[in-house]
């Protein structure tokens, strides 16, 4: 199968940008080469519009709608599947914090369960109600600065504002373990790591290669559910990500038969069915699936955004609704995936009860020192 990557809303790692709130990966597949026999087809295309290429943006809707009939027939002549990706920015500087602060492995003063289990993700969506855009935006700076001064004294800063409003959680063990957390953040910001030694590593923590991960995995899914392999997985060409892009995609591959287990009830990371062909950084203007991956985020992301959008080029998405994939990185979606997946647990047995008291009771003993040297 051929891949064809390229994204929309990108800011870089300004994540507060207004106007784009949201960052866009869109993946054209197709079992043909869409850039050897796609191209004519736009070539006729682009000579009708008068233009050297089909972009969406500068097309709009009047210009799109001239040429809909013939797009929706090359999606059904190379089967064409899309899929949509997004990732909500401010809510990534979130998951971010907490990734950094609430890390058992770094911060002794919490529960083990509280990031190794499920229940990360309900403290998670607790925490969320503690920010505001302000205080959001204080620790995504603290994450992104190199120096490490700096950074530590805005992070007991944004630690010590989260403590001050914690009674707003409704149950106290909720508040105790955000209070612990924080407290010790804020005597032991030095081991937290919270942020960047160096400008190159900010590629590493920003949305685009996040949510770059997930089209991977999505592209894994696409090869698993096929039982076919990747011939080429083509990624449009910014100077800015692309390494961090080939960075990620190769790591994939070498562990592709390795199986990271993050913890109980947690999902595995699976990747076996990475593409074993490293990704390809080709200008927009050198590829047709490119052009045309263009085209479906233009009128994917209008439509997603409540933006207007010609009748006509509903046709695209429609064409899509049973054959594309979508997934969202954000706390709605986290709320979404995970509240049903707490809402159909079964209550537990007295013997589980019995068990979790025991496991609690061994767990608290060793934090204990930890809390108690922060009080």
């Amino acid at each position: 199968m051929f891949f064809y990557v390229d994204e929309s809303g990108q800011t870089g790692l300004n994540l507060f940008d207004d106007a784009q709130p949201l960052l866009f990966y869109g993946v054209l597949s197709s079992r043909f080469n869409l850039d050897a026999l796609a191209e004519r087809h736009l070539q006729k295309l682009r000579r009708r519009l008068d233009v050297d290429r089909l972009h969406a943006a500068e097309l709009g809707n009047g210009r799109l709608v001239k040429i809909e009939r013939e797009l929706s027939r090359i999606g059904k002549k190379f089967d064409l599947r899309f899929d949509f990706y997004c990732v909500a920015k401010a809510d990534h500087a979130l998951i971010s914090f907490f990734d950094q602060t609430f890390d058992q492995g770094l911060n002794p003063a919490l529960p083990w369960t509280a990031y190794w289990t499920p229940l990360k993700y309900v403290l998670l969506i607790k925490l969320a109600h503690l920010f505001d855009d302000e205080l959001l935006k204080k620790a995504w700076d603290a994450r992104i600065t190199t120096n490490n001064v700096k950074s530590e004294r805005i992070l007991v800063e944004v630690c010590s504002e989260i403590v001050t409003r914690v009674a707003a959680i409704p149950d106290a063990r909720s508040r105790e373990i955000i209070s612990d957390g924080m407290n010790w953040v804020i005597k032991n910001p030095s081991k937290i790591n919270y942020n960047i030694t160096k400008k190159s590593d900010s590629l590493q923590i920003s949305p685009n290669l996040i949510g770059f991960q997930t089209v991977l995995h999505g592209i894994a899914r696409r090869l698993e559910k096929s039982k076919a392999k990747a011939a080429a997985v083509i990624v449009d060409r910014q100077s800015e990500f692309n390494g961090a892009q080939e960075f990620i995609s190769d790591f994939y591959h070498r562990f592709r038969h390795i199986p990271f287990e993050i913890g109980p009830g947690l999902p595995v990371m699976a990747l076996k069915h990475m593409p074993t062909v490293p990704v390809r950084c080709t200008p927009g203007t050198h590829s047709a699936g490119l052009e045309i991956v263009d085209i479906y985020i233009g009128v994917f992301t209008r439509y997603f955004e409540n933006k207007e959008l010609a009748p006509e080029l509903y046709n695209l998405i429609r064409s899509q609704l049973h054959r594309g994939y979508y997934d969202e990185i954000s706390i709605n979606a986290l709320i979404k995936r995970w509240g049903k997946w707490f809402d159909e647990l079964p209550e537990p047995t007295d013997e589980q009860l019995a068990k979790s008291k025991e496991l609690k009771d061994i767990d608290e003993a060793r934090r204990r020192p930890h809390v108690i040297s922060i009080s």
